[in-house]
């Protein structure tokens, strides 16, 4: 196997220095142009390409880029709404100062490490959504800044931005009592790795992600506010997808006391039941009430536009890149306010 052309075979082949051969490709200004002439030609007809830039970047102890790491497959970057406005705020505060993006995703472990040693970054941002305390440990051996956003540990040690989850959980169930609902069922993102499908409220304390923990027990405080047992409300686990989040639906309509409201725990599931409602002749907000979670701009355009808890999604975006790159070794951890956004999807029950 014929071993890869290096610069020095390229000097040696023009008949100069090693480093007036590496002044050529890397500041061709002070060189003779008979030289660089004769230089690159000896390149060409080795099929040398020119330095590997990995390791004129790596020289230089920092790249001007910053990695956005995720346990999902990489369509999550362009298909979750939510992520798209995330990666909006990220791409824009990172224009703005002229730095690069490296999108970091692999659903297999080994994969996912190898991806985050190999980034070619000066540190990342973390989608801890799911998966986040794994995301940390594989991110810290790289001994990098990185900030993880909804991060599910308190840890003091690490740099971290999120939300109240059971804040804004439990203000936009108030809002549902408030109207009069009594009969709720909540439509609930993972709260552990592989199940989905209804879940007893003794699941709910021992789930994984501490985010989906926290909005769950958010929405039964508000409900319970008005008188409503949080033992009565189903909450039905999915994936945040189509199929897991239309079964949900269908079984929730399918109870003997089917709910006048639905608590979606992001847009994206909510948008999927208003359509999953029109297919079934119910119309929101007369017959059904639905609320979502997130802000994302979908939501605001969807039919009937619907009531949410809206994150400051691009603004977490624009934070983490002035973390990284603004980075003085000091932890921060940064909780940023919700704001519930009432539509046209909510309103009082029939009757």
């Amino acid at each position: 196997m014929t071993r890869p052309i290096k610069l020095s075979d390229v000097a040696k082949a023009a008949g100069v220095s090693q480093g007036t051969a590496s002044n050529v490709f890397n500041r061709p200004q002070i060189v003779r142009p008979e030289v660089r002439e004769r230089v690159e030609a000896a390149a060409r007809a080795l099929g040398y390409a020119g330095p590997d830039p990995k390791g004129r970047l790596l020289r230089a102890g920092k790249v001007n880029a910053i990695g956005i790491v995720t346990s999902d497959p990489l369509t999550y970057f362009f298909d979750d709404p939510y992520a798209r406005v995330l990666m909006s705020g990220i791409a824009a505060a990172c224009a703005e100062q002229g730095a690069g993006l490296s999108l970091v995703s692999a659903v297999n472990e080994e994969k996912l490490a190898w991806n985050i040693q190999s980034a070619i970054v000066d540190g990342f941002i973390l989608l801890c959504i799911e998966d986040g305390f794994r995301l940390v440990e594989l991110t810290r051996e790289r001994k990098l800044p990185f900030v993880a956003l909804q991060y599910e540990n308190r840890d003091p040690s690490i740099s971290a931005i999120g939300v109240d989850d059971f804040d804004g959980a439990r203000r936009i169930a108030e809002h549902l009592g408030a109207l009069g609902h009594r009969r709720v069922a909540i439509i609930s993102l993972q709260l552990a790795e592989i199940q989905v499908g209804p879940v007893a409220l003794a699941d709910v304390e021992k789930a994984v992600y501490s985010g989906t923990r926290d909005r769950i027990l958010g929405y039964l405080r508000g409900m319970e506010s008005f008188g409503v047992d949080p033992h009565t409300v189903p909450i039905v686990e999915t994936r945040n997808d189509s199929e897991t989040v239309s079964a949900a639906l269908d079984h929730v309509f399918s109870l003997s006391e089917p709910p006048t409201a639905i608590l979606a725990m992001s847009d994206r599931a909510a948008l999927i039941a208003l359509d999953w409602l029109r297919a079934k002749g119910l119309k929101v907000p007369e017959d059904v009430s639905v609320v979502g979670f997130d802000g994302v701009p979908e939501a605001e355009r969807s039919d009937p536009p619907l009531t949410t808890i809206a994150q400051p999604i691009e603004r977490m975006g624009r934070e983490a890149v002035a973390m990284i790159l603004e980075h003085d070794d000091a932890p921060r951890q940064v909780m940023l306010d919700t704001e519930l956004v009432i539509r046209g999807s909510t309103a009082p029950p029939r009757g």
